[in-house]
């Protein structure tokens, strides 16, 4: 009666397509063209313009310069360092020097004041002392050394003059005095008075005298005689 049955094949809609992409590959394509996207906009509307490739250069150009500057003003300023550091030690060694030297000055200025307090008194005394002296033939001349103190004046300078007087023989024989010029004189608490005093040619000396006085042809101070050696 019926013949072999056939199966029926049902179909629902259009056939699938093997080239079709899967829903989570367009969804990524889509979120990163809208990410770029969003990259663009931010750039183009809310970030400074990019600059040109000439403006990139200039850039580059300005910032290596200032790079070469800062690198030259710190070796300028290191080197500023160092001598600054130089002049401080030089200083502190001028300092403990100049704290030596006072010291050595000190002991000095003790030693000399010994010393004079050492040397025999003036005889005659005076207002000023010459307490002691030395007087030698210097070919033509008379070389003179002297040492000078004053009674209760103090460390203030006092004016005076010194005038030597030199007794001998003169070229003819005969007994002969030269009397030197009067010379400037300050002294204070003690002092070493020193120079030369021309002598006439043939003049042989014997002794000078050594005064002090406050003036030229003044007031005597201190007077001593010694021997020309």
């Amino acid at each position: 009666m019926w013949g072999q049955n056939k199966p029926v094949v049902l179909s629902y809609g259009r056939p699938r397509s093997r080239w079709s992409l899967p829903p989570w590959l367009v969804l990524l394509i889509l979120g990163a063209a809208a990410g770029a996207a969003g990259v663009i906009y931010v750039q183009e509307k809310h970030l400074p313009p990019r600059l040109s490739a000439s403006a990139s250069t200039e850039l580059r150009s300005a910032y290596e310069q200032a790079d070469a500057e800062r690198r030259q003003l710190k070796a300028d300023l290191d080197a500023t360092t160092r001598k600054l550091q130089g002049a401080q030690a030089d200083g502190k060694k001028l300092g403990e020097d100049l704290a030596a030297g006072r010291s050595g000055s000190e002991k000095l200025r003790q030693d000399l004041d010994f010393m004079v307090d050492a040397l025999p008194a003036d005889p005659r005394g005076g207002v000023v002392e010459v307490r002691a002296g030395r007087v030698q033939r210097k070919g033509a001349a008379l070389a003179y050394e002297v040492a000078l103190t004053r009674s209760g004046g103090g460390n203030k300078p006092m004016g005076a003059v010194l005038q030597i007087g030199v007794s001998g023989l003169g070229a003819n024989g005969a007994e002969t005095r030269v009397l030197g010029k009067p010379l400037p004189l300050s002294i204070a608490a003690y002092g070493i008075a020193r120079g030369t005093l021309a002598l006439p040619e043939g003049f042989r000396a014997s002794q000078a005298t050594i005064t002090v006085l406050d003036r030229p042809d003044g007031r005597q101070l201190g007077m001593r005689v010694l021997y020309v050696k």
